[in-house]
């Protein structure tokens, strides 16, 4: 496959995963801010989102890592493909991958800035009402 139908086909699989995790795949502002509240290294920019979006380039191994995560798909999917609907359904395929919500990538952010001790008192609580869940 030549590089020009790669990054087609890249295109098209990371449209596929936003859809399936309920994100626009028309919108490269809203990839760039949901990768970059999600990445530790540098932020990418719009116009680099939007060219992942429409088969111009591909993003690092890092990067596609990362988005792999966050869309619940498996990164050699996301990067290479495979049979056709073997990874599209957006499931982890026993991957035990999380997707975060951006809602949920703040409230992490903001449990890291607290202190020992009240980061303590956050697990805690929080154990507490997965328990009080579960019993339901």
């Amino acid at each position: 496959m030549n590089s020009s139908n790669e990054r087609e086909s890249f295109s098209q699989r990371l449209q596929q995963a936003l859809k399936n995790a309920h994100y626009s795949p028309d919108s490269p502002t809203r990839l760039a801010r949901e990768f970059n509240i999600r990445f530790e290294g540098r932020p990418i920019t719009v116009h680099a989102a939007r060219k992942w979006l429409v088969g111009e380039a591909i993003p690092t191994q890092e990067k596609l890592r990362m988005i792999a995560q966050w869309l619940g798909v498996p990164a050699e999917w996301l990067r290479f493909g495979g049979e056709e609907g073997e990874h599209h359904n957006g499931e982890t395929n026993g991957n035990n991958l999380t997707r975060f919500e951006s809602a949920d990538v703040k409230l992490i952010a903001d449990l890291q800035r607290l202190d020992d001790h009240h980061k303590q008192i956050a697990r805690e609580f929080i154990r507490m009402l997965v328990r009080i869940n579960y019993q339901k």
